[in-house]
């Protein structure tokens, strides 16, 4: 890997120093885009597993109201938390933003919490 990044080097007109007059253009982040799209669909199916779990685990212990929705902020917060530690807090290397591991797929996930939620409350404390 090395013996072809200096090829590349010699080959794009560095000179010995390895400087060169448009450094600024070349320390731009490049991505790949299919592994960027692979990571945000990582993080969108963990959002929606966590969802699915927390919304069970809030209706098996019959909380309702504004309590529920709490148990759902503190799971995506603490899927934030986990995603940025599995990323070894590197974010820039793995995606454009902090935006992305932080906020993507946090609504979406809303939704299959709720459901799952009113699933488990119901089958626990009604049914």
């Amino acid at each position: 890997m090395l013996e072809n990044h200096s090829i590349l080097e010699r080959m794009a007109g560095h000179d010995s120093t390895g400087k060169k007059s448009s450094d600024t253009i070349n320390d731009l982040p490049t991505f790949n885009t299919e592994n960027l799209q692979s990571n945000m669909k990582t993080i969108f199916y963990s959002r929606t597993f966590m969802a699915i779990i927390a919304g069970v685990v809030a209706g098996i212990l019959g909380l309702t109201s504004w309590k529920g929705f709490v148990v759902y902020f503190l799971v995506m917060a603490i899927t934030s938390v986990g995603l940025i530690a599995k990323a070894g807090f590197s974010i820039h290397s793995y995606f454009d933003s902090w935006n992305q591991i932080v906020l993507d797929g946090f609504f979406g996930g809303l939704l299959s919490f709720v459901l799952f939620w009113t699933f488990a409350y119901d089958i626990v404390h009604i049914f």
